[in-house]
Parts: C-alpha cells; structure tokens; sequence
C-alpha cells in the first residue's frame, strides 16, 4: 500500500505520521513524505532569506520524518516541491506517486507558538478560508485517491 502524507514538520504532521505508522503498519505501507515551500509573492532579499530558510527547515524535518520512519520499519521516501501547497499536493499524488491513499493532518487551533502566533495563525486562516478554503476543502473536491483527514489533538 503506498501512503503520501503532506509533512511541514508540525506538531500536527508529526502525530499524523505517528497515527499512519499506527493505523497501517500491519499492511507493510510505502509512506511518501511530501512537504511544500511555498513561494513567497514578492521577491525581496529579506522574502528570499526566509524562503531560503524555509527550505532549509523542511529539509531537516523531512529527515526527521525519514528517520522514525526507517526506525519503525517503514518504507519511505521524501519529496519537497515549491509552490501553492493545495496545488502541489494534488501535483504529487496525481503526477508523482499516485498513491493509494493520501492522509493529511488538520490544523489546529492551538499552534506551536504563542499568543503573537496564535493571533497571526487564526488571521491567516480566516483569510486563507474566504479566499481559497483550506488545503483539505481543496484535496477533497479534487484528489482521486481517497483521502485520511486526521484531527488534531
């Protein structure tokens, strides 16, 4: 059974593999860990550092993923694609692994920073939900597989 699952390195991702591992080790899954940069829309040298060190986190968390993955027991692979991450996810599963199931983690309402974050974390989801809806809303009118929306917790 081959398994792509969206992975920024989150809290939420991080319980998401641990779930998937969980829910499906039994069936000798191949996991696809895919994570998106997504660009930034200005080109500035202070965008382009933080896009840049973007990457550079992903890269590590992917690793990281790898890792637990390779110490379970599991077959893995990563990939990390730049862009609009609604639009790369589909990009993936339709034109990369074509897998049997994709499983993402849904946001929470509590992320990893404090209050600042929190604040700016819930603006940019209400605006990110009135302009384009969530990644998962987008997956799910579009993705061909079947798709595992796993809660946070």
């Amino acid at each position: 059974m081959k398994i792509m699952l969206a992975y920024d390195g989150s809290r939420n991702a991080k319980l998401a593999l641990a779930q998937t591992i969980t829910m499906f080790r039994d069936l000798k899954p191949e996991l696809a860990l895919v994570a998106v940069a997504e660009n930034p829309r200005d080109i500035t040298s202070g965008n382009e550092d933080l896009f840049q060190q973007e990457i550079a986190d992903l890269k590590q968390h992917l690793k990281e993923a790898l890792e637990v993955c390779e110490s379970e027991g599991i077959v893995s692979e990563s990939l990390l694609l730049e862009g609009d991450a609604r639009k790369m996810l589909l990009y993936a599963t339709e034109k990369k692994f074509q897998p049997d199931m994709l499983v993402i983690a849904r946001h929470s309402n509590e992320p990893d920073g404090g209050f600042i974050a929190r604040s700016l974390t819930y603006f940019v989801d209400e605006l990110d939900y009135m302009t384009f809806g969530s990644v998962s809303s987008f997956l799910a009118r579009r993705v061909q597989c079947p798709l595992l929306i796993l809660p946070s917790r």
